[in-house]
Parts: structure tokens; C-alpha cells; sequence
């Protein structure tokens, strides 16, 4: 008997060292969890046999238990290494269509060839679907997809409205407006352009022109004509007034020297200008962009023909305000020239949030959600299957696996560009591999005692 119980005893030593020696070759895997050998005595006894003077039968291996203690953070210049601080597992899957789940605390991601988010065994990191607000769609593990990075481009954005605040030169010399013409500088006072866009996302110059209106008793009144990459172009007032076809001139004008006051528009046709009065006083005109009134060459590409674009000169009629135009003299001067249209962007960047969030940035100054990562967590994480590459698979013992956001409830903080080192504290394990070492030899040598009582017993004569 005392052979076996010594022998118990070398095998638990001998478990004891293979988990210490487990735990230091993982001590550079990411996401690793170091394991504990857990030991029990083992004692039996029959009915009728004295319990007083019974000896244990050795030891007995119960568990090797992983610690999911946290691990420090390495930090890294790669946005998709993600490491989790708190409670939580990356799930992960095979095949994108698959649905045989495994969770990690492992977070080396990287890109396929098809632009999924796949660790280095190909497996694919899942998330949950969102909404246009970023808010998650859904937070059901069976709801997750797989995680792509977007290889398309922006979307771009056609412009709406331009805004637009200068001084006017009172001190300029007058001109004659039915001398216009865009292409001669000395028919117009001054003149300044903005890039704009259609519903494409391509570009088109718009261009201001001012002209100071020199006719004889007229103080201080300005005509502005605007062109869409050099035609001129057909607009209207906020009332809606038009002609057809016609070149728009609005004239702005005051004699107090201050900001621009007047509202009269002034429609030509040809260098035919013919004087109507809007009706609210606004300076805010609208144009349409339409191909059928400017020919061939502007809209000519597909995009919305009936985009308009809303011209605002910030003028108040009531009061004046430090948006408005002004008409001091000094030189010609644009303070502010701005449009909401957005071209067409390409992918600049991706951002990941503490929350799990994906959000991808473009050029042109875009940014879009695109995914949460999500999380995962159990009741028992120690009931969980464990499985090669730093994964783990649901069993009875560890219960379900129930998903949720990062930093919602009892699940961690996600951080990108960080990894989670193995939690295997290299002193600690060279101790127990003395301790073990220690064990090993004392209960071998318990061996070789016993060996040598059967040696005597066997030489007995």
C-alpha cells in the first residue's frame, strides 16, 4: 500500500511541475490564463474497519483550476489590438456564416483579405449591429456579425447653402451693370469663389461677382451676380420671384456706411436689367443647379439636377450684427466664405471606443459607425472548456453565455491599441517549481525506501 500512496504522491508532484512549467512557457502569450493545480487526500474505509487506525491512501489530482485574474496592459501602435480591463470575452467564430461561438481574452486582430477583423487563427471577431446614432442595435449573442472594416468611400454631401460675410469698398468707383461680363475684371468691382458640390460629391466652382452701381443718383448700391464654374446661373428670391432664363443680381446696398440694408433684386437678362422689390427684405436668394437652364457641362455628370443651394448674406433688417456685410471704407475683404457640402471621402482612419464602439473617419471629415464589438461573459468562467490558442468554449459548468455591451453592467472597458499580457507571475512559478521540485523528490525517495523493505523482505531466508 505504501507503494502506491508514495506513487500518488510522484504523480501529483509530477502534475504539479507540468502546470508550473505550462505556466511559465505562456508567460508571452497574450490573453493567457495561468492554471493552479488543486490536490485532495484520498481516504476510504470499509464498513467493519477500524476508522482510528486508518491511513490515507495518498493524493489525488481534483482540478487544474484557471485563474482569470487580469493581466497587465501592453500597449501598442495598432488600433485592432484590443484588450479587455474587467469582466468579459471577445466571441468569436470560425466561418462567417458559422455559429459555433469560442470567446478569448486574446485581442491580436488584424484584417483578411476581404477586410474582417480575424485573430491569427482566421477565427472572426462578431459584433453587435448599430444604428445610424451609434446606439447598439441589438445586444443578443445570436444577433452578432461579423466584424468588417468598410472598403468604400465616404458618402458625400451636396451643398445646401453657402454663407458669406465681406466689406463691400464704399470708397470704389461706380460701374455700369449692363456692362457686365464675367470675363472682363473692369466691368465688376471685385470678385471671390467657393468650391462646391453636387449630390455626386463632385466639385464646382462658385464665384461671386460685385459690381458698385454708377448710375447718376444712386449712392452705394451693389448688384451680385453668381456663376457655377463660369455660367452664370438662374436665381430666385426667398419669395420665390424668377425669370426664366435669367442671370440673378442682387442689390445690396445702404448709404449709412454701415451693414448692407437694402433688399431690392435686380434680375438681367442679356445685360436687360429690369428692377423688381422682394417682398420680406431678405438677402438670402436660392439657385437652382439645373441642367435643362445652364446647358451641358455643369450637371451633366448624373447627379440631382434640381439641387439647391441657399446663398446667406447673414443680413438683418431689424438691427445690425457682426455677421452681416458691411460697406466701410476700406479694400474689398471676404471675413467668412463657407458651405456644408462634403466631397467624396476616403478611409483615413478607424477609432474604437472604450464602449466597444467601431467608427470609421474619412477625408472629408466624416466619421460613421460601424459595428460595437461585443463582449461576453459567465457565471462560472472556471466551468469554461478550455481549447488551444488562448479559447475557450461554453460547457455545463460555466452556464450560458450571456453578451452585453462594454462598460455596461458587469462587463469591462475595451481598450484599442493594447493587448493583455498572460497574468503568470514568473517569480511566483519558480517557487512552486522548487516547492513541486521539493515534493517530487521527497515522495521518490519515500520510493526507493520502500523498495528497499521489499528487497529485505525478499532476501530473508
Amino acid at each position: 500500500m505504501s507503494f502506491n500512496i508514495a506513487l500518488s504522491g510522484v504523480s501529483a508532484a509530477q502534475k504539479d511541475l507540468d502546470v508550473t512549467a505550462n505556466n511559465i512557457a505562456n508567460v508571452n502569450t497574450v490573453g493567457f490564463k495561468e492554471s493552479r493545480a488543486e490536490f485532495g487526500d484520498v481516504y476510504a474505509a470499509s464498513l467493519l474497519a477500524g476508522g482510528k487506525t486508518k491511513v490515507g491512501d495518498g493524493v489525488l489530482t481534483q482540478e487544474v483550476a484557471q485563474q482569470f485574474s487580469q493581466g497587465s496592459l501592453q500597449f501598442t501602435n495598432t488600433s485592432l489590438d484590443l484588450a479587455i480591463t474587467g469582466n468579459g470575452f471577445f466571441a468569436t467564430v470560425p466561418e462567417i456564416t458559422s455559429r459555433d461561438f469560442s470567446f478569448t481574452r486574446a485581442g491580436q486582430f488584424k484584417l483578411d483579405s476581404d477586410n474582417f477583423v480575424v485573430n491569427s487563427n482566421g477565427d472572426n471577431l462578431l459584433g453587435f449591429p448599430v444604428n445610424a446614432d451609434g446606439t447598439s442595435a441589438s445586444v443578443a449573442l445570436s444577433t452578432t456579425e461579423p466584424v468588417r472594416i468598410p472598403d468604400s468611400s465616404g458618402s458625400p454631401q451636396q451643398t445646401s447653402e453657402v454663407d458669406i460675410r465681406m466689406n463691400l469698398p464704399a470708397g470704389d468707383a461706380g460701374l455700369d451693370p449692363q456692362d457686365f461680363n464675367p470675363e472682363d475684371p473692369l466691368t465688376y468691382n471685385a470678385a471671390t469663389s467657393v468650391t462646391v458640390y453636387d449630390s455626386l460629391g463632385d466639385s464646382h466652382v462658385m464665384t461671386y461677382y460685385f459690381i458698385k452701381d454708377g448710375s447718376p443718383g444712386v449712392d452705394n448700391e451693389w448688384y451680385v451676380a453668381t456663376a457655377i464654374d463660369d455660367t452664370l446661373v438662374d436665381m430666385t428670391d426667398s419669395a420665390g420671384n424668377d425669370t426664366d432664363p435669367a442671370t440673378a443680381v442682387n442689390s445690396v446696398g445702404g448709404n449709412t456706411g454701415n451693414a448692407v440694408t437694402a433688399s431690392k433684386l435686380i434680375f438681367s437678362q442679356g445685360g436687360d436689367f429690369s428692377g423688381m422689390e422682394t417682398p420680406d427684405g431678405n438677402a438670402t436668394l436660392d439657385f437652382k443647379m439645373q441642367t435643362e437652364a445652364l446647358g451641358a457641362g455643369i450637371l451633366a455628370n448624373g447627379s440631382d439636377p434640381n439641387q439647391q443651394i441657399s446663398i446667406d448674406f447673414n443680413l438683418d433688417v431689424n438691427s445690425a450684427t457682426p455677421n452681416e456685410p458691411t460697406q466701410f471704407a476700406s479694400a474689398f475683404e471676404v471675413t467668412s466664405l463657407e458651405q456644408d457640402g462634403l466631397p467624396v471621402g476616403r478611409l483615413t482612419g478607424i477609432d474604437i471606443g472604450p464602449d466597444g464602439l467601431v467608427r470609421a473617419t474619412f477625408s472629408n471629415g466624416t466619421s460613421e459607425p460601424i459595428v460595437r464589438v461585443a463582449l461576453v461573459r459567465f457565471s462560472n468562467e472556471q466551468g469554461l472548456t478550455q481549447e488551444s490558442s488562448t479559447q475557450w468554449k461554453e460547457s455545463i459548468l460555466s452556464g450560458e453565455a450571456l453578451a452585453g455591451e462594454a462598460t455596461t453592467g458587469t462587463f469591462g472597458e475595451i481598450n484599442s491599441s493594447a493587448l493583455e499580457q498572460a497574468n503568470v507571475n514568473l517569480t511566483t512559478e519558480l517557487i512552486d517549481m522548487i516547492i513541486a521540485q521539493r515534493n517530487f523528490q521527497a515522495n521518490s525517495r519515500a520510493l526507493e525506501v520502500n523498495n528497499s523493505l521489499n528487497q529485505t523482505i525478499l532476501n530473508i531466508r
